[in-house]
């Protein structure tokens, strides 16, 4: 079964606030054998089912998702599994927020949503319903990114800029994710703790956990478009300590071990990756 995705542009108001708007479309379900796993990317996202429902699953938790419903998903440091609720065609359309401008469209604690999914309706209230009704209204899946573009512009009205936190985002990622919080500090002349705070309040984990996620996307992109590395895993030493810490890292925000996770297949989860 084919799996594609289409990339859609985006709005000149929204380039640099959101990474990539993504159509995701198959013509069945998803097969058992592959693992259907979507692992940390250092990014909040909004999911928008248009064909079937979606199901996601973290360890016992799950979480349904209806055609053309809005869910959160918050920043998350551990992987979860999506699949179709029903063996039919399905279609979604996916927004991912750029790290370092996800608050600017949420009015609170970012914190609030790691590790977490949430329909719209718990994160926007009285403003969902109309936008979903919206959405529903029109059977053209480029009408309905369009409906949410301009939403999005709507939210982003409401906040301004943290220059300070943006900085040390850009730092970081320009950096491969190999900075210190001390070295922020001196970057910047502000404290550890204020730093800590402002990344569990804008982004939802602390710098620390960013940064591994940001080395261990470095590693999963090559991984992705190289599969036959992974079997290679010094490849990867020079981005941690050892052996021994690659492993845990790799283990940590897949759920497998390098070596197992080279002999699986993950269509579903990596096809936003491939170049």
């Amino acid at each position: 079964m084919e799996i594609s995705i289409r990339h859609i542009a985006i709005h000149p108001h929204l380039r640099g606030l959101i990474e990539k708007i993504w159509i995701l479309e198959s013509a069945g379900r998803v097969p058992d054998r592959d693992l259907r796993l979507v692992v940390p990317n250092g990014m909040v996202k909004l999911i928008i089912p248009v064909k079937n429902e979606f199901i996601a699953q973290r360890n016992n938790f799950y979480k349904y998702s209806k055609s053309n419903q809005l869910t959160i998903v918050g920043i998350n440091d551990i992987p979860f599994v999506v699949d179709t609720v029903e063996d039919l065609p399905f279609s979604t359309i996916g927004i991912e927020f750029s790290p370092h401008a996800a608050y600017r469209f949420f009015n609170f604690n970012l914190r609030e949503l790691k590790n977490s999914i949430f329909h719209s309706g718990e994160v926007f209230g009285n403003n969902n319903f109309e936008i979903e009704s919206l959405i529903a209204s029109t059977t053209l899946i480029e009408e309905k990114v369009l409906i949410l573009q301009q939403f999005l512009l709507a939210l982003l009205n409401k906040s301004a800029e943290d220059k300070i936190f943006e900085y040390c985002i850009h730092t970081i990622k320009k950096n491969y994710g190999h900075i210190s919080v001390k070295n922020l500090e001196r970057k910047t002349g502000y404290c550890a703790r204020w730093i800590n705070r402002k990344f569990e309040e804008r982004i939802g984990i602390s710098p620390k956990t960013f940064c591994a996620i940001v080395k261990f996307q470095c590693v999963y992109q090559s991984v992705v478009n190289n599969p036959g590395e992974i079997f290679d895993e010094k490849s990867y030493y020079h981005t941690y300590y050892d052996q021994s810490h690659f492993i845990k890292q790799f283990k940590r925000f897949t759920g497998y071990s390098p070596s197992k996770f080279g002999r699986c297949k993950n269509i579903f989860g990596n096809i936003s990756y491939l170049k």
